[in-house]
């Protein structure tokens, strides 16, 4: 198994230009927050699993408020959201959890949510300018995202080198954005000078969408080793596409996604080696920290450490990728082979 801590990165980070406070930050159990879990859309695993973990720390906190979970639909992701937030506002809801799927478009709701008391805390993937975000909790660090896509697409093409596309989910999320450009900028590395990134598609995080778009991938470029997907949908709906066509041999399929979704496509060599982390750790993390922030033991300033519950303390530092921005790194993430899949998907 192959664990990749960001500790050190989440120490450095927070150390440099921030502040050190004193004092660990406790929740106080048992207050009356109202919570709303708003993922990029409903129907997709990744987020029901982050719901159970939103879920345990809300029983583990006492909340006596509301912890809603809802989303758009795929096909209307972008707008859906935008009015969920607006309506969490003019409901009073004292803050929202977005794994946001509209770019920068949903700024100015996050924005008018702010200042009407409402908290905005992002998880999974940002708003790419900050505007209207308290805080993002990070998975892992994003650079370091790119830089294991660019091992395992190493890893798997071989030596030799090759051709190889990324399946992406939509144009608009700002995370898998994020994990392409931070790809890219690694593949400038002359270690992996041999291996070629032909075309970025996007299947809309939508299993049929993307199962087409990565044929159509095969089609133009009769050359292709590798589709790479940092979707849990894509990834799967890629390797079933080559598994279906009898391609596994020829095109293998890598990037993000989920070992109980993935094992058959790990061991039969469809996907050999993928990567994840845990979205129930995700939600939980999420919970806790949206809970202080909205109760006011958290002022969301850099250098503030917090204790969260059963995955420990946490310190709030400035986002490397985003001027201005701030963030919670959780961190790690596993590599997945045929050698670990099996025990993880159970």
């Amino acid at each position: 198994m192959k664990l990749f801590s960001v500790s050190a990165l989440a120490l450095g980070a927070a150390l440099a230009g921030s502040v050190a406070f004193a004092d660990t930050i406790m929740a106080e159990k048992g207050k009356a927050v109202n919570m709303v879990l708003l993922p990029k859309f409903l129907g997709i695993l990744p987020f029901d699993q982050a719901n159970r973990g939103a879920e345990e720390a809300h029983k583990e906190l006492g909340n006596t408020g509301t912890l809603l979970y809802t989303g758009p639909t795929p096909e209307n992701s972008v707008a859906g959201q935008i009015e969920i937030l607006t309506t969490a506002t003019s409901q009073g809801q004292n803050v929202v959890m977005l794994s946001n799927n509209a770019g920068d478009q949903i700024a100015p709701a996050a924005e008018a949510a702010q200042a009407a008391g409402t908290k905005v805390v992002t998880w999974d993937s940002p708003i790419p300018s900050g505007k209207g975000e308290s805080l993002f909790v990070a998975q892992v660090d994003f650079g370091s995202i790119g830089t294991v896509m660019a091992d395992m697409a190493l890893s798997i093409i071989g030596p030799d080198g090759g051709e190889f596309a990324v399946l992406s989910a939509t144009p608009d999320a700002a995370n898998q954005n994020a994990w392409i450009a931070a790809m890219v900028e690694a593949l400038k590395d002359p270690k992996y000078a041999k291996i070629k990134l032909v075309d970025t598609v996007y299947g809309d995080d939508q299993s049929e969408v993307s199962y087409n778009r990565a044929l159509a991938l095969v089609d133009k470029y009769p050359d292709l080793k590798l589709i790479m997907a940092p979707t849990t949908v894509g990834i799967q709906a890629a390797a079933k596409a080559m598994q279906d066509e009898g391609l596994c041999d020829k095109v293998k399929v890598s990037g993000l996604g989920l070992p109980a979704e993935m094992v058959s496509y790990t061991l039969n060599g469809c996907a050999p080696e993928f990567a994840l982390w845990s979205f129930v750790d995700l939600g939980y993390l999420t919970y806790y920290t949206s809970y202080l922030l909205a109760t006011g033991a958290l002022k969301g300033e850099v250098g503030e450490t917090f204790n969260a519950g059963r995955m420990g303390d946490f310190t709030i530092e400035e986002d490397p990728g985003r001027a201005g921005a701030k963030r919670v790194l959780m961190g790690p993430f596993t590599v997945y082979t045929k050698d670990n899949v099996e025990a993880a998907a159970k």
